[in-house]
This record gives C-alpha cells, sequence and structure tokens, in this order.
C-alpha cells in the first residue's frame, strides 16, 4: 500500500496501536477516520485531532458494523484502507468453564467475528477503488504461545490463516491484503503493558510500522524486528526455546 493519498478506516482506534498508527499516517498525507465503540473518547480524539473524522461502531455487533461502513462510505466515498484493529486480550485459566468459556467466546466473537464482519462489509466497495488494500491484525502469539491467553492466541492464528487466504482469492482483484504482526506492545491491551519493560514502546513499534510500509510497499506481512523471534521459532527449528522464553520471560507471571 502506498503510504499517502489514502482514505483509512481504523475500527478499534480509541487508544494504543490503533490510535497511534491513526495519527501517524493522518501525518503522512491520509484522510482517516477512527472508529471505536465509546462517543467520549471520539468525542475528544476529535477535538484534539481536528484533522481525523470520528465514527462510532462496535465491531462485536454486526448492525453496528453494517451501520458504520454506511457513515463511513456515505461521508468517504473514496475510502480505499481497511485496518481491522479492533481487538480484546484476557487471561484465561482452562481447568474450569467458568474461568474461561464467557472470555473465549467474547475473544472469538471481537478478534475473529468482528474482523470477518468488517472485510464483508467493505470489500465490494473496496474491489471499485484503483488502489485498494485490507489491513489485518493478528501478533506474535499467532506463531507462539502465551500460556494464559489461549483464545486470543487462537484468534491471532485464525487470523493469519484468514489474511493468507483472502490473499488468495482476492489476488485477482486490485484489493491488497497486508498483515500487520505486533509483538507485545507498551498498551492497555492488558494491565500492566503500558509500563512493561518485555513490551515494545508504541512510538518506536508505529514509526517502525509506517517505515516498512514507505520501503516495502508490497509487503504482506508487516513484520517489526522485535516479532521475528516468535514469527520464525518453528521455521529456525528452535519453537520449544521460544515458547519456554516467552513464558518465563513475560512480566505477568502468565
Amino acid at each position: 500500500m502506498n503510504i499517502s493519498g489514502n482514505t483509512v478506516f481504523i475500527p478499534g482506534s480509541t487508544s494504543g496501536i490503533g490510535l497511534a498508527l491513526a495519527l501517524e499516517l493522518e501525518a503522512r498525507g491520509n484522510r482517516v477516520i477512527v472508529g471505536g465503540r465509546r462517543a467520549d473518547l471520539l468525542e475528544r480524539i476529535a477535538a484534539e485531532h481536528p484533522g481525523l473524522d470520528t465514527v462510532r461502531i462496535d465491531t462485536a455487533d454486526p448492525a453496528s458494523i453494517e451501520s458504520a461502513a454506511k457513515e463511513v462510505l456515505t461521508r468517504h466515498p473514496d475510502l480505499n484502507v481497511l485496518v481491522t484493529m479492533a481487538g480484546i486480550m484476557r487471561v484465561e485459566d482452562w481447568h474450569r468453564p467458568q474461568t474461561f468459556l464467557a472470555s473465549a467466546e467474547e475473544t472469538i466473537t471481537t478478534n475473529v467475528l468482528g474482523p470477518i464482519r468488517l472485510i464483508a462489509a467493505f470489500v465490494e466497495h473496496l474491489q471499485e477503488q484503483s488502489d485498494a488494500t485490507i489491513v489485518t491484525v493478528s501478533s506474535g502469539l499467532a506463531f507462539a504461545p502465551l500460556r494464559v491467553t489461549p483464545s486470543y492466541n487462537a484468534s491471532k492464528a485464525a487470523i493469519h490463516m484468514l489474511s493468507e487466504s483472502v490473499r488468495l482469492q482476492l489476488a485477482d482483484t486490485n484489493v491488497k491484503v497486508v498483515e500487520l504482526v505486533p509483538p507485545a506492545v507498551r498498551t492497555a491491551l492488558l494491565p500492566g503493558q503500558e509500563e512493561s519493560d518485555f513490551a515494545m514502546p508504541l512510538e518506536e513499534f508505529v514509526t517502525e510500522v509506517v517505515e516498512l510500509l514507505r520501503e516495502q510497499p508490497d509487503v504482506k506481512e508487516i513484520q517489526v524486528e522485535r516479532v521475528k523471534f516468535l514469527r520464525y521459532g518453528e521455521a529456525r527449528g528452535d519453537y520449544d526455546r521460544v515458547v519456554e522464553t516467552l513464558n518465563a520471560s513475560d512480566p505477568h507471571g502468565r
């Protein structure tokens, strides 16, 4: 994807990676629409960053996705980039169903069905644009599991394979599919992660992501250097060591 001149919709971007990416893309000459559930956060973002547009959307709610898609496309008929950013991460104990089942169902609804429904809402429109991109968001944990987040790990593995598959199907169109593969980043995705030395600083992550897009406009997977330890453990033949290191060094003791 080109690094400037796009109209970009990022559902799930009222904080964390999503908001930081929205601001960086806007600074690089893109029109960016921030999507989120909370009206008060959207109002604050619009006031603090008047260059951004905002749309209320709950990616766990099919009706909300449908409504938001209509609103976005009415206001921005030139939309050509969709970033399926929204996601949740929960610590789970799988010894008893009452300690994981509700969390697992919510995680899969948000992290897997949400992106699927978003793509469904925009894919026909994107095929009508001269140059379009769908950016999915997986995780280093799609390739090496963190012990205490089974549903999150599984959801991101699903997004990786979904990205690979949809890319093949849309190869006969003008729509590119790019998978963003973050490592742990200093955000509020889990309690304490914003202050974690284990996690990558947010600004550093987003800067590297945008530079990779600038240098490699045809990239299929956006991989910052810090995620490659997780991403390629199996290919290197040291998967067991990667899993052991990941679970031993995680600061939450998870």
